[in-house]
């Protein structure tokens, strides 16, 4: 994102076909990055699950319900960004 935008240096974005995934899904990143001593400076939508956004300064992590990402598609609003795609 450095290359486009001085919001932050990075977005993850993923998403999850149902809400419950979603907050499972937010919940865990902020268990695992607590475990590194990493806290998060601001949340929104955990309580809805529809677009969670979880800011870390450096890095954002946007976790879409599924069809929440197709309509807001961050991928094509930021388009000149480099990407790079991880898959489980």
């Amino acid at each position: 994102m450095r290359a486009v935008s001085n919001i932050t240096d990075y977005f993850v974005i993923c998403s999850a076909p149902s809400t419950r995934r979603v907050q499972a899904i937010s919940e865990d990143i902020e268990e695992q990055l607590l475990k590194k001593n990493i806290r998060h400076w601001h949340i929104e939508g955990k309580r809805e699950a529809l677009w969670v956004l979880i800011d870390y300064g450096d890095v954002i992590v946007h976790i879409f319900y599924d069809k929440m990402r197709d309509f807001y598609n961050l991928e094509r609003l930021w388009h000149d960004a480099p990407r790079e795609r991880f898959s489980n």
